[in-house]
């Protein structure tokens, strides 16, 4: 297939490598930000608008809202290029309430609109193992599923438009507050004397074992803190939880604690620390580090 593809950063490069491999012509856009390895294999356009009339599917993965927004609707944007029957697929993490706006407005181009957000991180991404939580109507799917195979490994649709990225604001939730409370019994165990490395491996074998204790435990153990997954960008997740909350008159008390340990974080210098580096904020609190890096 014809792929157009917005978004070759941390997690869209190794996403976009993998459809080439698959076997898919790529259509790119920028001469200055295209990897040399999707280069290589890609057709580089200079337009948003002309990877929208070349493509018949348009990926976008880029970081919030806003730019999603951009992507689609600025005078030389994606929306420009459409013509009725081509599928845009947002991969970003955004609002669930604009994701509907902006398949409203493609909708009126005779297109289909799908939101399918992604977890795993760049490890996931780079082995085409993501977990991928999709919104749109059944065709819609079925037309982009053979792409995401190639993508991840867990592939669902949960509902119409909007519910991939509703689902990925549950999973960032659980994410985030299973890293703060990762990260405060390994600080526990290492104040009361214990190896935490010992910890860990004791407790990956009981009903606390996780896959955030497993591969964020091990990063704050050994001070491993490069994203992986920025600071900054579950931040941006937490406040649309926290906005989604508000407007449905909900209480999420732990969310909203974990996001002030995050912007705590953020104020340390720690925008761009990988998320298990929200664990320098409860150290700081503690004066006492899980272990020497």
């Amino acid at each position: 297939m014809k792929i157009g593809f917005v978004g070759l950063g941390i997690m869209g490069r190794p996403m976009a490598h993998n459809l080439m491999k698959g076997g898919h012509e790529l259509y790119v856009y920028g001469k200055r930000t295209v990897p040399p390895e999707i280069r290589e294999g890609a057709t580089v356009l200079d337009s948003l608008k002309a990877v929208a009339e070349a493509a018949e599917i348009i990926i976008i993965m880029v970081p919030d809202t806003p730019d999603v927004r951009d992507v689609l609707f600025s005078a030389d944007g994606i929306a420009a290029g459409l013509k009725p029957g081509k599928t845009v697929v947002d991969m970003s993490s955004i609002s669930p309430i604009e994701t509907k706006v902006f398949a409203a407005e493609i909708a009126q181009k005779g297109c289909d609109y799908v939101d399918a957000p992604v977890s795993g991180g760049e490890v996931g991404a780079k082995a085409a193992s993501l977990t991928i939580m999709v919104g749109g109507s059944q065709a819609a799917f079925n037309r982009v599923k053979p792409l995401f195979e190639l993508m991840g490994k867990n592939i669902t649709l949960v509902g119409d438009v909007g519910a991939g990225q509703t689902t990925k604001v549950a999973n960032q939730i659980i994410v985030a507050l299973t890293i703060e409370a990762v990260g405060e019994a390994l600080l526990f165990a290492s104040k009361a004397g214990a190896d935490p490395a010992k910890v860990r491996e004791a407790l990956m074998g009981g009903f606390a074992s996780s896959r955030i204790l497993e591969v964020h435990g091990e990063r704050m153990i050994k001070r491993t803190f490069d994203p992986g997954f920025r600071i900054e960008l579950h931040q941006k997740d937490l406040s649309l939880a926290l906005s989604g909350a508000r407007a449905l008159s909900l209480s999420l008390p732990n969310t909203a604690t974990t996001q002030e340990l995050f912007n705590a974080a953020a104020a340390l210098g720690g925008k761009g620390w990988d998320h298990s580096g929200l664990v320098r904020v409860l150290e700081h609190l503690a004066q006492h580090q899980v272990a020497k890096g």
